[in-house]
């Protein structure tokens, strides 16, 4: 399994951040000191600090204390018409999808990675005809190979009207596209960026949705504006989908609605 995107220090920070608090505003409201706040934001686990943390930090004590303790490992199969490819950037990985209808080989392709080969690959090995390729936000590690992409394949892009990415046509929440047998519908999941988008694929007998960083497997991605409105997009947008439908981030493993529910700290 990819391992997870986020540690349970990671969490900590982001929801520090994300509600605007410094390690000593924190320490105060917790009841440690701040040299034992800065100690878990280091990696030293201690569940009572920790679970006093989550209390301040508005989340969920048991899933960080699993996180915290490695506990937490979403299996999820790969449904056999959706590839996942996985690309370095410095010392990250960066996740891009590809999704298509297994009759008629009609396919689109989420998000490029940082190199297009990857993804080339797959759809040569699968002898795709991919009919577009839809960007979850504008985020360099997210769009690196788009221009190699669509030069190569002929095909064309698409981009949040609200976060709008160059040579891209775009779209608005709620359009429709179709690719083969299924359906692209389009979200708004702002937050991690201004225009991020969630593409839910419909018809086929496996529920998805390609999340990008709006959500990872035990965590969010950082938010940079309005930390509450963009916890509560990801629960209305996201986690308010069927609990079965499988959620594809942009870094880390596939989860699933259900996992999150149960498993993810901010929620």
């Amino acid at each position: 399994m990819i391992p997870l995107e986020d540690n349970f220090t990671d969490v900590l920070r982001k929801a520090m951040h994300g509600l605007g608090l410094s390690p000593r505003t924190a320490a105060k409201d917790a009841g440690i000191s701040e040299n034992e706040v800065q100690e878990l934001l280091n990696g030293k686990f201690e569940e009572g600090k920790a679970r006093a943390m989550a209390t301040v930090l508005k989340l969920q004590g048991d899933a960080l204390v699993r996180l915290a303790r490695n506990q937490y490992e979403p299996l999820v199969a790969l449904p056999a018409w959706l590839a996942m490819v996985t690309t370095p950037l410095g010392d990250m990985l960066v996740n891009a999808y590809i999704v298509w209808d297994p009759q008629t080989r009609r396919g689109a392709i989420f998000d490029t990675g940082t190199r297009a080969s990857a993804i080339l690959n797959v759809v040569q090995r699968e002898q795709l005809d991919v009919a577009a390729i839809f960007l979850t936000h504008s985020h360099p590690d997210h769009i690196a190979a788009l221009d190699e992409l669509k030069r190569t394949l002929d095909v064309e892009a698409w981009s949040s009207e609200t976060e709008p990415v160059r040579g891209t046509k775009t779209f608005r929440p709620g359009d429709l596209f179709s690719a083969g047998r299924h359906f692209i519908r389009t979200r708004l999941t702002p937050g991690h960026s201004p225009g991020g988008a969630t593409f839910l694929i419909e018809g086929l007998e496996v529920k998805l949705a390609i999340v990008g960083d709006a959500l990872f497997a035990g965590s969010i991605g950082g938010v940079h504006d309005n930390y509450p409105e963009a916890l509560e997009t990801i629960r209305r947008e996201i986690l308010g989908l069927p609990e079965d439908t499988i959620l594809c981030p942009g870094h880390g493993p596939l989860t699933s609605v259900a996992l999150e529910k149960a498993n993810n700290p901010f929620f």
